[in-house]
Formats: structure tokens, sequence, C-alpha cells
């Protein structure tokens, strides 16, 4: 059984008729706002969180989160990062340095997360124990010790297999410190209840889940055991779930982040490698909480509303990337098949590519719309769009997008 594509009214309806968008404003954490209040007034805005475009910056999310627990009311910048665009005049001019995240406190600019995080400590209050508290010291020095085994790791080519084994035994060494640091604990967390030490570990630590998966074959989660009921843990909490990338966002958006990311060739790092690129994406374990039930409307309502962009962006022909993508999004919200143009396998997999969590949908709704996108791809051919780069991701440059 075959169906024609539902044209752009009939899938804005859809999407009206079966999703909410959340409040970006007073509602749960998203990638989406401009301005949190958190139920209170515009008046009470002392701070302004300068951050990357596509929530790909680690030390940014430190800070989002960091923020969102707190429950601080803030206004939102999207600065682009220099990996995906120039700087934007403006920025420069108010932050010299270009560095990101920033934050205006009371009209006093300050940079480096750790003196952003005690400047918002001074003036809100810690975060259960605070950063100079000697618990958390010795956790923030755990963290930079178990991110340089990381980067000796992912982001240094190894000379030979056995050079490739040292790297990899010097993080495991420094993972097993994390694991007994976390033992310690009465609960999931690193100190008795959630904190400031927890917001420090959880930037890196997803990178690190991700990375080490798919160039190096290590799954973090199932070789660490209180490191994985950690990620439960933190997945419980909607503070997190609003800033949480995925595996396919993290292993491409790394690359020119960290001066590049080295495969070891070994078969279980290419079995990852092959299913975060091409799927099936359900089975990854980039996120363990119950799939939503509007996984599906989600995508659908954040895809209609930028489809014009969506599709003008897209290297292939305009008509036939609208009608490839109208086919993939009826096919997703159907289950009954929708073929698209012959011709239009590549414009699909360039797409399916190019969704990065959480700045365009959440985990699960990506998941839906790479499974459509390729899925529907897969009926005209194997074609496959432009590789992402690897030096940079201009091709995810702000400019070309509508703003959120």
């Amino acid at each position: 059984m075959t169906t024609t594509p539902l044209n752009w009214q009939e899938l804005a309806d859809l999407a009206n008729s079966q999703f909410a968008p959340v409040d970006p404003v007073n509602g749960a954490t998203n990638a989406q706002a401009r301005l949190r209040l958190f139920g209170r007034a515009e008046s009470d805005v002392r701070v302004t969180l300068y951050r990357d475009n596509h929530a790909w910056c680690p030390y940014c999310q430190k800070i989002w989160l960091w923020l969102e627990e707190k429950q601080i009311p803030y206004r939102i910048e999207k600065v682009t990062m220099f990996c995906y665009g120039e700087k934007e005049s403006w920025y420069k001019r108010k932050v010299p340095s270009g560095m990101l995240p920033a934050i205006e406190l009371d009209g006093r600019i300050i940079t480096e997360s750790d003196d952003i995080l005690i400047a918002l400590e001074k003036a809100f209050g810690c975060l259960s124990l605070g950063m100079t508290d000697p618990a958390v010291i010795r956790l923030r020095q755990l963290e930079r010790l178990l991110f340089r085994a990381w980067c000796g790791w992912l982001c240094r080519p190894a000379n030979s297999p056995r050079e490739e084994q040292y790297n990899r035994e010097q993080f495991v060494s420094v993972v097993a410190m994390v694991e007994a640091a976390l033992a310690s604990t009465p609960g999931a967390y690193f100190l008795e209840q959630f904190g400031t030490a927890d917001v420090i570990f959880t930037p890196y630590v997803e990178r690190m889940n991700a990375s080490l998966y798919y160039y190096k074959g290590y799954f973090l989660r199932d070789e660490n055991p209180h490191l994985s009921d950690w990620f439960d843990a933190m997945e419980s909490r909607e503070t997190y779930r609003g800033t949480q990338s995925d595996f396919h966002t993290h292993v491409h958006d790394l690359p020119p982040q960290m001066g590049g990311c080295w495969e070891n060739g070994e078969p279980q790092m290419l079995i990852n490698k092959k299913t975060i690129d091409n799927g099936p994406w359900d089975g990854l374990p980039d996120a363990t909480f119950p799939e939503p039930d509007n996984a599906r409307a989600e995508a659908l309502h954040r895809t209609v509303k930028h489809h014009a962009k969506i599709i003008r962006v897209n290297p292939a022909d305009d008509k036939l990337m609208d009608e490839a993508l109208r086919c993939a999004l009826t096919t997703m919200m159907t289950d009954v098949v929708c073929m698209p143009p012959p011709g239009s396998a590549a414009a699909l997999r360039y797409l399916r590519d190019r969704i990065s969590v959480p700045r365009d949908m959440s985990i699960y709704a990506a998941k839906r719309l790479r499974q459509a996108l390729e899925a529907t791809a897969t009926l005209v051919g194997d074609a496959q769009g432009e590789p992402i780069p690897f030096n940079h991701r201009r091709d995810q440059n702000p400019v070309n997008f509508a703003k959120n």
C-alpha cells in the first residue's frame, strides 16, 4: 500500500493537532528559549547567557544546566562558534576574546565557565555544595584528569596498536577512579545529592559516551555500572533532558572542536559507526529513558516550522526536496509508504545527517525523523548526501537557518 504526500498545510494541521509546543519561557528546559522566567517577572532577570547557536558547546551546557536547576531567570543570546561560521561582530565588541560561554550579570561580563559558576553562586547561592567546597574541588580535579585521559585516547592518532592500547588503559584507569568516587556515595550522584559536581561532569561525560562508542568501540555505560546509574539519574531530570544531545550529533560536531577524533578500526567500532551514521537508531544507547508518546509529532512540528529554509539550504533542487521531504514526513506520521521522486535519496540523506539535537528537536524525535528520511530514501536508491565535514561544520552555519 502506498499513499501520496500530504501538503504543507495538511502536515501543519496534523502537527498542531498532535503536538503542544513547550512554553519556551516558563515550560520545561528547551534549546529554543531566548528568555527563561520560571514563573517570575521579566524585571527579575539579572543574567544574560551567551551560548552557541547549536547547543554544541560543552562549557555552555554546564552554565545552561546550572541556571535551569537553580531556576534563575535569564535571557539567552546565541552566538556562532568558530567551527561553523564567523562570530558576530556585536559579540566580539562585547567579549573581545570571542570566548563562549559568557554571562552578563548585573551589567558585568564574565567569561570562563568556572569563573561564571563562582560568580553565579555569589549572586544566587550554591547548587548543593559550591565550587570552592573541598569535596567539589576534588571532583573538579578528577573531572579534568578524566578529560585529559579522554583527549589522549580520542584526539591523538596512535602510531601502533601498542600505543592505542596504552591510551585506552590510561583512560580506563581514570574511569576507575570516577567509578570509585560514585561508589562512595549513598545515591547515584557524585555527592550525597545532585549538585554542582554533577553539573561539572555532565558535558564531557556525555560527549565521552558518544565519541568513544563511535571512534573506539568502547561503551562507557556498559563498562562502568556506577556511571551507568549516574546517567540514569541524570536522565530522570527534566532539566538535563532539555540540554541532552544524541550520539549522531556529538560524534560529528566534536572533531572540529577537538582538533580531530581518531578511529581505531576495531570490529566493534566499525559496527557502532555504521549504526550511528546509517541506522537503525532505535537501538542506540544515547538515551535510556522511555520514548515520549509525542516524539513523531514533535519531529513533524519542528520540521514543518522550518521547512522552507530546510529545503533552501539542501543542495538538491528545491522542488525535488520539497516533495521528498513531504513524503518522508507523511510516512513517519501514517506508517504508510510514500514514494519520493526519483533522484531524491541523496537530498533526504543530506538532511538525515544534519539534524542537530537538541537545537532542532529532542533525541527521540530526531530518531523518528532520521528513520523516516532513511526509509524514504531507500525507496529510490543508496545515494548519499554530501559528506559531513571533519575539519569544520560550515555546512551548519546558522546564518542559513531560521532563528528559533
